[in-house]
């Protein structure tokens, strides 16, 4: 445990914008695994709230407006995705980590699909665990910190200060992931980025060279903005993607 002090405490310290602490909802029954991630995390000087239930889980997230949630996929009433889902249909796109015990590639699929933005398995690394969230933070903050700006490539547009995204004047919901990944493209139009340089810049950390992670998400993006348009992010095979406007 010293050691993962003198890990964590290297680290700048992060806050909410208005100076407050970072708020953490986190759900597990774990007793053992929530009391090692509420101090890790306490040493970041976060406030942590665990929830032991899916149930109270979506009412502690009702009452207390998480920055960003740790969320286990086997509880004991309900399941991690109909926790999500019930905390998406509230109307915030929260950042959520899944925390689970399921490591096969479906499981994390699933996760991924069901608009989870990152999954880690048990056993795990608190240090990776806090750097993980601290890239998922550090990307919705961009969002708020930054002046408002609307990016236009073609059709589509992003405002980056509304975190709204539309194609031909539809609105697209996209995750914290999603919307952060085509922002990199459209900042970036009709520059072919490597996977290496998506996986860089998207996740803010090593994802251990499962650079496969990004074909996953470019597909995300694909379905939800194409539908029966012409496609805006193409392959550049042995590279990696590029998007351009509709010819």
């Amino acid at each position: 445990m010293e050691r993962r002090r003198a890990v964590l405490a290297q680290l700048p310290r992060m806050y909410r914008s208005d100076g407050s602490p970072i708020r953490v909802l986190l759900v597990d029954d774990e007793q053992v695994l929530t009391d090692l991630v509420k101090l890790a995390l306490g040493y970041e000087g976060w406030s942590v709230e665990v929830a032991a239930t899916g149930r109270s889980a979506i009412e502690a997230y009702k009452a207390n407006r998480p920055d960003v949630v740790v969320l286990d996929i086997m509880l004991p009433d309900l399941d991690g995705l109909s926790v999500l889902s019930g905390m998406r249909a509230l109307g915030r796109s929260t950042p959520t980590l899944f925390l689970t015990a399921k490591d096969s590639i479906d499981d994390r699929i699933i996760g991924l699909t069901a608009g989870g933005d990152d999954y880690m398995t048990k056993p795990f690394s608190l240090e990776e665990l806090v750097a993980r969230l601290r890239g998922l933070l550090r990307r919705t903050a961009e969002g708020v910190l930054e002046e408002d700006h609307v990016l236009v490539v073609g059709d589509l547009t992003l405002d980056e200060s509304s975190y709204e995204v539309r194609r031909a004047g539809e609105e697209i919901a996209l995750t914290t992931t999603e919307f952060e990944l085509l922002r990199y493209f459209m900042r970036n139009p009709r520059r072919v980025l490597t996977r290496a340089q998506i996986l860089d810049r998207v996740w803010n950390y090593d994802f251990a060279g499962r650079v496969n992670i990004v074909d996953l998400y470019v597909s995300y993006l694909r379905k939800k903005l194409d539908g029966d348009r012409s496609t805006m992010i193409h392959t550049v095979r042995g590279v990696g993607y590029v998007l351009r406007g509709p010819e």
